[in-house]
């Protein structure tokens, strides 16, 4: 059995996760998690989206994006509107006491990518940006594309 010469995968998966562990150990302190983070991230970037739509941008089941929507609604963030036009879908907003600590919860983002970066020099930083970002693409790209050619696969 041969191991590939370099774990790109491994390094990927192990950087990222510790990352994630980073980023929750600082905002436990505020009583957030990554995931929440991430619900008020995006609904700041598309205020007014319905739930269905939120949970297709985050990439998760829905019925795990709405737990997160209830914590984050009982602590006031978050608020569901009915929307005019369909009684069944419910439009989410921001409230303005999330504001202040979407900022806090940037801010955490922002010093944890500064201590994962530490060190490297601003090419490096970029270089590291290209080539996941390159990465990233082949892998889209990829995945547009059929795993396995049915006709091939049962002959």
């Amino acid at each position: 059995m041969t191991f590939p010469s370099s774990p790109v995968g491994f390094l990927l998966h192990d950087a990222a996760r510790l990352m994630r562990r980073r980023f929750e150990q600082r905002a436990a302190a505020l009583g957030f998690t990554r995931a929440q983070w991430q619900v008020l991230l995006h609904l700041s970037r598309n205020e007014g989206i319905h739930q269905a739509g939120l949970a297709d941008i985050l990439e998760v089941e829905p019925i795990s994006l709405v737990r997160i929507l209830d914590k984050l609604q009982a602590r006031g963030l978050v608020e569901r509107r009915q929307d005019a036009g369909d009684r069944r879908c419910w439009r989410l907003h921001l409230t303005a006491d999330a504001h202040p600590s979407l900022a806090l919860l940037q801010d955490i983002g922002e010093d944890t990518r500064a201590e994962a970066l530490s060190g490297f020099s601003d090419a490096e930083r970029d270089t590291l940006v290209g080539t996941l970002s390159r990465l990233k693409s082949n892998l889209v790209d990829a995945c547009t594309k059929p795993a396995i050619d049915d006709e091939a696969q049962h002959g």
